[in-house]
């Protein structure tokens, strides 16, 4: 029984959910960094921990929109993502655990190891995968897709927004802001002044502080951005924010109407760098000192610049204590998926094998 449901018991005989991850994720103290930084006042929500098999934030919101696309009776998933989505691999892996074929639309983003690497287990996940340069050939490709695989099934394809983040899928950020606030009243860590995560498509964020407001949590999510503006933007969350708060009061009367108030986030942009999925010194830098404080695994594209912003405040004596929320599924690709031969892949994604990794790839 997840805190939602128990709390809130209406919904669950409202809303279908799949259990793919195992809650509620480790809240941890960061001995290393805080020896480093002289702070005993820092830690950490593993999200990386969400499942066995694939972890990181997408399991959360998968749970609830894979359930949903089975209660339509869909057959068929259709996704869509850069070459080297998280978001895009961890819908091939539970799409396939769920019974439902998955098709990853993705568009062309900057070469990393980790790009490889999403492709590879992407297609050996079962997904088929079509590719696109150019975001005007993606979206006309885009609506093609769903239109034809209508007519091949006798049925629509139930299509999953970019990083999930849909009504649906946040609902499974409000789980993760009511299980956050448990842990915080048992005693697992004090009332965190700030939370730092990667915004993204906006998802775990809204959903995250409108479970943490339902709970009666107040903090500041200080939100970095990853992503351009037209995909993450403060007019976009609070949109997000009040549907997914509507969608759950319409479940369930009971729970409370939130707003979002000015100082309950804030958007952090200079961490942004030049574009989408390339890493910046910052980060870089953020996640080697991470992994050898803490043995904690974050990447260029997301986590790692979510922690540049989290150093950079620490070490100014930013008011604590302060929770990083890691993201970043941290459970290693099989051996044998690595090493698998590229070839079997569409040919329009080979370049990201043939061709050399951003520089600041230092395998992360």
């Amino acid at each position: 029984m997840i805190p939602l449901f128990e709390r809130f018991p209406a919904i669950a005989f409202k809303i279908s959910r799949l259990s793919f991850g195992e809650f509620p994720t480790p809240v941890e103290p960061l001995p290393g960094l805080s020896r480093r930084l002289e702070r005993a006042d820092l830690y950490i929500k593993r999200d990386d921990l969400t499942s066995r098999v694939y972890g990181g934030n997408k399991v959360r919101k998968l749970e609830f929109l894979l359930a949903d696309a089975l209660r339509q009776g869909a057959q068929r998933v259709i996704t869509t993502g850069g070459a080297g989505s998280n978001h895009a691999l961890a819908t091939a892996i539970y799409g396939a655990k769920a019974g439902l074929k998955t098709v990853l639309m993705l568009l062309r983003q900057p070469n990393s190891h980790s790009v490889r690497h999403n492709l590879i287990m992407d297609f050996v996940s079962g997904a088929e995968l079509i590719h696109h340069d150019t975001y005007q050939e993606h979206v006309q490709a885009f609506e093609e897709t769903v239109h034809r695989y209508e007519s091949a099934d006798g049925k629509p394809p139930y299509v999953i927004p970019l990083g999930g983040s849909s009504e649906i899928g946040a609902i499974g950020y409000v789980n993760a802001g009511l299980e956050l606030a448990a842990e915080i009243f048992s005693g697992e860590l004090p009332p965190p002044s700030h939370i730092y995560l990667a915004l993204g498509t906006m998802g775990t964020a809204m959903g995250l502080l409108l479970g943490l407001k339902a709970a009666g949590v107040k903090t500041n999510l200080q939100a970095v951005r990853a992503v351009p503006t037209y995909v993450g933007s403060m007019d976009k969350c609070l949109i997000l924010f009040n549907q997914t708060n509507e969608l759950l009061r319409k479940m369930d009367p009971s729970f409370p109407s939130c707003s979002l108030e000015q100082d309950d986030l804030t958007i952090r942009q200079e961490f942004f760098g030049e574009k989408y999925g390339l890493f910046t010194p910052d980060a870089v830098a953020a996640a080697t000192l991470f992994r050898e404080s803490d043995g904690i695994i974050l990447d260029g594209t997301y986590t790692g610049k979510a922690g540049a912003a989290f150093l950079a405040d620490v070490r100014s004596n930013r008011d604590g204590p302060v929770l990083f929320w890691n993201t970043k599924n941290s459970r290693p690709l099989p051996p044998e998926v690595i090493a698998a031969d590229y070839h079997q892949l569409p040919m329009p994604l080979h370049s990201y094998f043939n061709d050399p990794v951003q520089p600041l790839d230092k395998g992360l």
